[in-house]
Parts: C-alpha cells; sequence; structure tokens
C-alpha cells in the first residue's frame, strides 16, 4: 500500500509594516534638531513638503522670490545662533537662494539651503531633465560645506552634518541638495527613526591658549591709547555680559560696527562712535573683537588710520583671518565669550585704565561732533533731509530700544549707521560685509518672527525696490513691520540729468513722485504718505503702536544725497575729459 502526501500551500497572514518616506524623514531630522521654521518658495519638487511639515508643525513662511527667503534664513541664523533654513525649487530657485547662501557665509551667518534637484543620472549625463543643473557643483565654492543625499536612510546623517557644518567654528552657509527621488523613497519606519541625529554640541568652546591671552594683555598694558572695536561677530557670540564687563573694567574706549551697535549702549561713556576719525588715527593699540579688518576699516592701513603705529590684537574663532591684512602682534584664536573671559580673568588687581588724555579727548571730539548735528537732526524741512528724517527716527528708537531696526540704502543706509543709537544688542541689522542691496523685506520678515519685537526698517527707494514685493508676505502673515521708505526719487539722487538730451531718463533716476505707499494698501497694510519730520514721527509712532503692516513714503529732497553716502570712493571716475 502506498502513501501519498499531498503538499498544501497555507498563505502566511499579512503583517503590515509601519513605513516611513523621504518627506517625513527630512521633517523629523530638522525637528529632533530644534529647527522648527522654513523660509522658501514652493514649487516642484518641493512643494508636497512644505505642506507636510506644516500639518507636522514646523513654521512653513513662503515668500515671492527664493532670494529674499535667504536672507530671511540668513539673519534668523545670526539671531539665534541655529542654522536659519531656507526651502526652495530646483536651478533656478536654487540660483535665487544662492545669492542669499553666499552673503551668509561671507558675513559668518548659519544657514542651511535646501534645494530639490533633478536625479543624477539624468545631469551627469546632460540628458535636459526639467530645470536641469548639477547644483552641488556649483554651490561648493560659495558656501562652507555641500552635500547630497541620495538615499533616505542617510537623510538623518545628511542633517546633522549640515548643522554642525553651519554652526561650528566660524559660521557660515550649507547647501543640503536633495534630489527628487529622495522624497518618494520608502523604508523601515523603525529604521528610519533610528537613522535620525540628534547633534550634541554642533559649536563646542574653543579655548584660546593661554600664551595668546597673556600676549594680548601685555600688548594691552603697555599701550597709551588703546581702542577696542566691536564686531557683528562679538553681538552674535551673545556674550554680552563678558563684553560689557571687559570693557568696563578695563576703562577701554570701544568703537561698535554697524551690527555691534547696543552691545554696550551707543551713548555709553566709553563709546568713540561719535569720534570715529579720531580714535582710528590717533590709537596705538587696536583690539578687535569679532570684528575683520576688511573694506569697512579700510584695511588697517592708509589715510583713515593716520600716521601714528598701530598694534593689533585680533580675536576670531578663524586663525587664518590674522595677518590677513596687517601684522597682528597679539593673534588670539578661540570662541569671543571664552577670549573674552579669559582676557577678564587676566586683567585683575594692579590694571592701570587709560589716561584721562585719551580718553577726555575722545570726550570732548565725541561730544563736539554730536552738537554739531544736533541742529540738523532738529530741522522740519519739507521736503526733508536725510537729517531731519533720521533725527525723528533716533528719538524714536530711543523710546522703543527693544525694536528691531533694519536699515539698508546708499545715503539712508551710510547716514543712519552714525545718527540712530542703539541701546540694546542684535537690535540692528543691516547689509553686512558685502554692503549689499535687498535684505530688508527678508530681514523685517525673520526678525519679526524669531524675536516677536516689532520691526522699523529703514529703506532707500532703490534698497527697497529690490525685495518690495514681499510687502504683501508681511501683510499675509499680518506681522508688526513698519518700512519707511526715504524717497528721493532715484539713486543717490534723483536729479540726474540725460547728457544727450534723449527720453531716457538717467540711469540713477526713478519715476517722479512714486508713492510706494499705494503698494502697502493694495495688500491690506496700511499706507502713509509723508513730508515733513513731524508727519514722520506721527506716523511711525501710529504704525508702531498698532503694529499693523505699514509703509511711509518718506518724501526726501531729490537733491539731498551724495554719490553713494560716505563710500563715494569706490566708485571710479574717468579722468578723461569729453572730446568737444
Amino acid at each position: 500500500m502506498s502513501a501519498t502526501v499531498q503538499s498544501i500551500a497555507v498563505a502566511a497572514p499579512e503583517v503590515e509594516q509601519d513605513l516611513t518616506d523621504g518627506f517625513h524623514l527630512i521633517i523629523d531630522a530638522l525637528k529632533l534638531n530644534g529647527l522648527n521654521t522654513i523660509y522658501g518658495v514652493p514649487g516642484i519638487p518641493i512643494t508636497d513638503f512644505g505642506r507636510m511639515a506644516q500639518a507636522e508643525g514646523i513654521r512653513v513662511l513662503s515668500f515671492r522670490h527664493e532670494q529674499a527667503a535667504g536672507y530671511a534664513a540668513s539673519i534668523a541664523g545670526y539671531l539665534t545662533k541655529k542654522p536659519g533654513v531656507c526651502l526652495t525649487v530646483s536651478a533656478p530657485g536654487f540660483l535665487n537662494g544662492l545669492t542669499a547662501l553666499a552673503h551668509a557665509t561671507t558675513n559668518c551667518f548659519p544657514m542651511i539651503l535646501i534645494s530639490g534637484s533633478s536625479e543624477r543620472e539624468i545631469v551627469d549625463l546632460q540628458q535636459g531633465d526639467y530645470e536641469e543643473m548639477d547644483q552641488l557643483a556649483i554651490a561648493k565654492p560659495l558656501c562652507k560645506a555641500a552635500f547630497r543625499v541620495l538615499h533616505a536612510a542617510d537623510i538623518g546623517i545628511a542633517v546633522a552634518r549640515a548643522i554642525r557644518a553651519a554652526v561650528s567654528g566660524r559660521p557660515g552657509g550649507v547647501y543640503l541638495d536633495l534630489p527628487a527621488k529622495l522624497f518618494g523613497q520608502v523604508m523601515d519606519a523603525g529604521l528610519g527613526q533610528k537613522s535620525l541625529v540628534k547633534v550634541i554640541d554642533a559649536a563646542p568652546a574653543q579655548i584660546p591658549g593661554p600664551d595668546s591671552i597673556k600676549r594680548a594683555l601685555d600688548v594691552l598694558k603697555g599701550a597709551k591709547r588703546p581702542l577696542i572695536i566691536l564686531g557683528k561677530g562679538a553681538a552674535y557670540a551673545q556674550a554680552d555680559d563678558a563684553i560689557k564687563a571687559l570693557v568696563e573694567t578695563s576703562g577701554i574706549p570701544f568703537l561698535p560696527m554697524s551690527m555691534a551697535k547696543g552691545l554696550l549702549p551707543d551713548t555709553h561713556p566709553q563709546c568713540a562712535g561719535a569720534a570715529r576719525s579720531t580714535v582710528l588715527k590717533d590709537a596705538d593699540v587696536v583690539m578687535l573683537i569679532g570684528a575683520r579688518l576688511n573694506w569697512l576699516l579700510s584695511h588697517g592701513k592708509g589715510k583713515s588710520w593716520g600716521d601714528t603705529p598701530k598694534k593689533f590684537i585680533q580675536i576670531d574663532i578663524e586663525p587664518k583671518e590674522m595677518d590677513s591684512n596687517v601684522e597682528i602682534v597679539a593673534p588670539v584664536v578661540g570662541d569671543i565669550g571664552s577670549c573674552v573671559a579669559a582676557l577678564l580673568d587676566g586683567i585683575g588687581k594692579g590694571w592701570t585704565k587709560p589716561s584721562t588724555d585719551w580718553t577726555g579727548a575722545i570726550t570732548k571730539k565725541r561730544d563736539d561732533n554730536i552738537s554739531k548735528m544736533a541742529p540738523r537732526l532738529m530741522n522740519n524741512n519739507s521736503p526733508m533731509d536725510y537729517h531731519g528724517a533720521l533725527g525723528v527716527l533716533r528719538t524714536i528708537i530711543a523710546e522703543r530700544p527693544d525694536a528691531m531696526l533694519v536699515n539698508e540704502g546708499a545715503n539712508t543706509l551710510d547716514l543712519a549707521r552714525g545718527i540712530i543709537d542703539m541701546y540694546k544688542p542684535r537690535k540692528r541689522i543691516d547689509v553686512g560685509t558685502w554692503g549689499i542691496m535687498g535684505i530688508g523685506m527678508g530681514y523685517c520678515i525673520a526678525a519679526a518672527i524669531e524675536t516677536g519685537k516689532p520691526v522699523l526698517a529703514v529703506e532707500g527707494d532703490s534698497a527697497f525696490g529690490f525685495s518690495g514685493m514681499e510687502v504683501e508676505t508681511i501683510c499675509r502673515y499680518n506681522l508688526p513691520v513698519c518700512i519707511v521708505v526715504f524717497n528721493n526719487d532715484g539713486i543717490y539722487r534723483g536729479t540726474d540729468v540725460n547728457p544727450t538730451g534723449g527720453e531716457d531718463v538717467a540711469p540713477t533716476v526713478f519715476v517722479k513722485g512714486a508713492r510706494y505707499d499705494k503698494m502697502m494698501e493694495a495688500f491690506g497694510g496700511v499706507g502713509v504718505n509723508v513730508t515733513s519730520p513731524d508727519e514722520l514721527k506721527r506716523a511711525v509712532n501710529n504704525a508702531m503702536d498698532s503694529g499693523k503692516p505699514t509703509l511711509i513714503n518718506a518724501v526726501i529732497d531729490p537733491a539731498a544725497g551724495s554719490e553713494s553716502g560716505r563710500i563715494g570712493n569706490l566708485n571710479p571716475q574717468s579722468v578723461l575729459k569729453k572730446k568737444k
């Protein structure tokens, strides 16, 4: 008898597997590291990512142009010491954001630009994909680091590396390239969660060498006319108490660069801001704290620095910054908080403050300059000149020291730097190292979002034009931003004429009598046209009290400006005379 064995196939029960994808892994990686705000412009291939991020509790602010979104992310990094995140589409959108990324790197602001991109296999064979571009190769020379992610399992590591690169050492911009296919890649949710990385101690303290501290103190002790220059790096460090203690304990006069204004009040008795020319020329020892000897300080040489021999002490986290223009006799390498604390400890007992001959001469020069300027700031001319208008804004900031001040332009920027006093740190944000136009509206939006404080933007009409459409963004999010456009009908001055007598206006001339305030009204904000300092004061105070998005068209005498403000020497002049 034979036995027949039947094989019966039994179907295994389906086991549900929890899955995740690239979209959610990127969102989870950002949230895990406390990056809860994204500035950007939606579009292919990142539209759904923005929607999902918002659904997961990330604040996603949508702009009208990627460059403005990038500037917002860059200044968010400066204000928070966490990387600001900008999200763009591929190719043209990426290139628009890249300007802001390069700006962030130059200014040492931590920022991450995340852009969607075409697939590698198509880009590498140059087969003509939608918005095809080798974005990683283009970004690399313009930022601190650049990474591309091809596999969902690597997203956690990539985000961690981007964060650490952005904030460690000298901060800067980082590019993160995300090909379209990455977003839809699927993997096990548990494994995906394990692949995420929480960055620990992203910007560790870098302690200066004891010898460098001793050397710097020895140079300071030998000074007869010492000076401290505070740069925006000192403001970024958020070592405010230590810096204040060093300045006041040493008794050394200090000169704040524009974004360092307010680390100590501009009205502080040791502030030499109103005697800048005198202290640069006459100082014999200059200590730079978070400031670079670039074009903003005439590279540490030339007529601005006078004939007095100078010894320079420099505090910077980047060793390569030393000796970039002149000899640094006492380089101190480390993070500003640690360096300043070490110097403060080293001063100790027996420290001799600078002589009253030096400090008294600075005080006299400062007070004389302030007295000479005072009448110009109190005029009520109509149309306004720059001094009358800025005199009003100076008073308003004095009454509202918590407000954020955004400033850009030519004359509008250069004169405001010296006229408007600041009282608290990181309240003044402006064009920075490059001296560029177009940062204004992005900065306004990020300043309002990141600080929760009211924002006063002081804009030249030319500067405003670079990002003016973002007033719609300001209205859409109902941000407490008051924009004052100094409208003088043109660049520098609105009085240039076409030398040929042709129909075209001169290259520096805009539409006469333009009403920028109508732009804000078009989007539901408040628009005001003013022609005198008294009207300007009322309008700004009303705007700051109401918290409503407001644009004030401040009519400035077209002849009031000067070529490039105070840096007209950087505009080359022809030495050839026109032939008759």
